[in-house]
């Protein structure tokens, strides 16, 4: 190695055997380890930053969109910006830093930063103070939320009947479980806008046309029914796009599990169990399986004669045979002779009946206990 390569180009001292090895390596002249560690910045950090929030909710933006930070605070948040934009030398080892939050004003937290680390076997330590304000503003999905906006609208409703409280309750669930996993997800744009309980039913509007459909999957899986969608052309967006709300119509089956029907079909009345798909339950005459055709499907012909909540527990007088019994009537108190169905347990002294236009019919007791 010549004499150039072993003096410092800057100071003139001699290099020393590693400050040597170092400058061979990178094939161009080296200076020594002193006047290296001299201009060295062991940190870039900005001179100041300012920090967009949410008042809102809290959310943070970052790029072009607002993220969801789950700071506890406004420290904590300038805390994670700076350290995003802070960035620590290649060639520094070992590094260790540290930070001590002041807080000027409500807006400002200046951010006093600390770091440690060795630079060719030397231990370096810097000083930073890089001053955050902190911009409270309106995030998307807050500002659309207080304007009331909504893509999709879900109208629960039932054939030639109106939804019961269940119904209705569950239908709710379903919406809110729905955009809670949404939002548990980390998308922002789940959310619900209004929901409304009316006389026919129940109205949910939601953020998005996607997860409008999905709910009501759910509503129908769940209750049963089918689903009509209907779009409307409300807006053009910035890019020239159309723009639709989608209002789903859902419409939960005209029977309901727990409904005594009469088929069209003369083998006797029915206690309904399903409704997802077709129509399924067991006749209250025999005890024998029902389920509807398949081109009927949940709404197969049929009037409804009463439910489970209409049964009224009466004395079982009398067993005749396997296919008949003797109970009093709940009404009249008069000993009479009805079908036995092979569900129904003689060795209580009471059964459940349903009296309704079609007669007198014992129920199961478990489905109405």
């Amino acid at each position: 190695m010549t004499e150039s390569r072993q003096l410092c180009p800057r100071c003139g001292e001699t290099l020393s055997p590693a400050e040597r090895e170092r400058a061979s390596s990178r094939e161009r002249p080296g200076i020594c380890d002193a006047c290296y560690l001299e201009g060295f910045d062991l940190v870039s950090a900005p001179e100041k930053l300012r920090v967009r929030t949410c008042a809102g909710c809290g959310a943070v933006h970052r790029g072009n969109r607002w993220i969801d930070v789950g700071a506890r605070d406004y420290t904590d948040v300038a805390i994670d910006e700076v350290t995003n934009a802070l960035s620590v030398h290649v060639d520094a080892g070992d590094v260790a830093w540290g930070v001590d939050p002041e807080q000027i004003d409500v807006n400002t937290i200046r951010m006093h930063c600390t770091f440690t680390g060795t630079v060719r076997g030397t231990p370096v330590e810097e000083h930073v103070t890089v001053p955050v304000s902190i911009a409270r503003e309106t995030c998307t999905q807050c500002g659309r939320k207080a304007g009331g906006y909504w893509a999709s609208l879900i109208q629960v409703r039932a054939d030639e009947r109106t939804p019961d409280t269940d119904e209705i309750a569950t239908a709710r669930e379903i919406a809110e479980s729905y955009i809670r996993e949404r939002e548990e997800a980390g998308d922002r744009n789940a959310f619900i806008t209004e929901t409304d309980e009316t006389d026919d039913g129940l109205d949910v509007k939601i953020s998005t046309t996607q997860m409008g459909r999905a709910i009501s999957d759910r509503i129908t899986r769940r209750l049963g029914g089918t689903i009509e969608d209907h779009a409307t052309l409300v807006t053009e967006d910035s890019d020239g796009n159309e723009v639709y709300r989608v209002t789903y119509s859902v419409r939960l089956p005209r029977f309901r599990p727990g409904d005594v029907i009469e088929p069209d079909d003369g083998k006797g009345p029915v206690l309904v169990k399903s409704v997802r798909g077709a129509v399924k339950g067991t006749r209250v005459t025999t005890g024998d399986r029902y389920e509807s055709a398949y081109e009927e499907g949940e709404t197969p012909d049929a009037r409804k004669l009463g439910s489970v909540d209409d049964a009224e527990e009466t004395t079982l007088v009398a067993v005749e045979d396997e296919n008949a019994i003797q109970v009093l009537d709940p009404e009249t108190y008069a000993s009479t002779t009805i079908p036995r169905p092979s569900y129904l347990d003689t060795g209580n002294e009471t059964v459940f009946v349903l009296k309704s236009r079609a007669g007198l019919h014992a129920l199961p007791r478990e489905s109405v206990e």
